[in-house]
């Protein structure tokens, strides 16, 4: 038999056995009535949408971003939608005095933390247009940007986690943080998005192992995405025609909001979305690295 032959083996065995786990993963909705939820970057997209989604099953919900009339937004809809409690905290995690108060304003209206949902995403330095940039590193090397963005993007994410694990411990809670397939497959011209991505999944796999050992029940989840169709990225791939093809491939945001729900509920180590390709992404380049290196990622958008 070919090598090709066995590969293709592989990759369809991997999608059966994703999609057995998603079928029998054994989460129950109800497990989630009532749970209180910190959920960062709630403004828009993916956080957003998660509000939405723990409003139905009926959760307590805090949620934070920069703009305060979207979070009043957000929290009025959840409401509508079932939530039992819906509050917000306005604020920009990447200063240290704002994310303590958000910890402690989920002390102070639940008296209790459930779930922890680190999405949030941001920069002061440039603004969130850079986001958007996609250029080789050396073309230009700003090492402020590079700063602000570890600042925002990994560091705030340690220190929101390192606050609310008190609480976390005592509700034998769930942290999930939000990564992508830049926390495990080196991209070119996004070098500080993968300094970001691999940073999250180094530290946070080993928090998950710390717990462990330490005997304390707190689970650790890393959701691992793909393309997803939010309003940033449909603005980015619009921009040229190889990333209108792309967007075709996109997935919708309610459906990676329900599964990392799902994920972070049944305390999985790692969701992947689209399961089937971005599991099967980063085990070949796991697997193949010089082979991922030098031909998943050599088009430009």
């Amino acid at each position: 038999m070919s090598r090709l032959v066995w590969a293709s083996l592989v990759v369809v065995l991997a999608a059966v056995g994703v999609g057995v786990y998603w079928n029998y993963d054994g989460f129950d909705p109800e497990t989630i009535r009532g749970a209180t939820v910190v959920i960062t970057g709630c403004s828009t997209g993916i956080g957003e949408e998660m509000a939405y989604q723990y409003a139905r099953l009926g959760a307590k919900i805090l949620i934070t971003a920069r703009r305060e009339n979207r979070l009043k937004e957000v929290v009025a809809k959840a409401v509508s939608l079932g939530a039992q409690e819906a509050h917000y905290v306005a604020g920009d995690m990447g200063k240290a005095e704002d994310c303590e108060r958000t910890i402690q304003t989920a002390k102070e209206k639940f008296g209790r933390l459930d779930y922890l949902v680190l999405n949030h995403i941001g920069t002061s330095v440039r603004g969130t247009r850079d986001f958007k940039k996609l250029q080789p590193w050396d073309e230009d090397p700003d090492m402020d940007f590079l700063e602000d963005v570890l600042n925002i993007n990994l560091v705030s994410y340690v220190r929101l986690a390192s606050l609310a694990l008190p609480l976390l411990k005592e509700s034998s809670g769930h942290i999930v943080v939000m990564t992508a397939l830049g926390a495990k497959i080196a991209a070119p011209n996004l070098a500080w998005g993968a300094a970001v991505k691999f940073g999250l999944d180094g530290f946070f796999s080993s928090l998950r192992v710390e717990l462990m050992k330490a005997g304390q029940d707190v689970s650790v989840t890393l959701a691992i995405i793909g393309l997803i169709r939010t309003d940033g990225v449909q603005e980015m791939l619009q921009k040229t025609e190889k990333g209108r093809e792309m967007l075709k491939m996109t997935v919708p945001v309610d459906e990676t909001a329900r599964a990392i729900i799902r994920g972070g509920a049944t305390r999985a180590r790692e969701v992947y979305y689209p399961a089937a390709f971005c599991w099967t992404l980063t085990k070949l380049r796991a697997i193949f690295p010089a082979f991922a290196d030098n031909f998943l990622f050599h088009r430009e958008l």
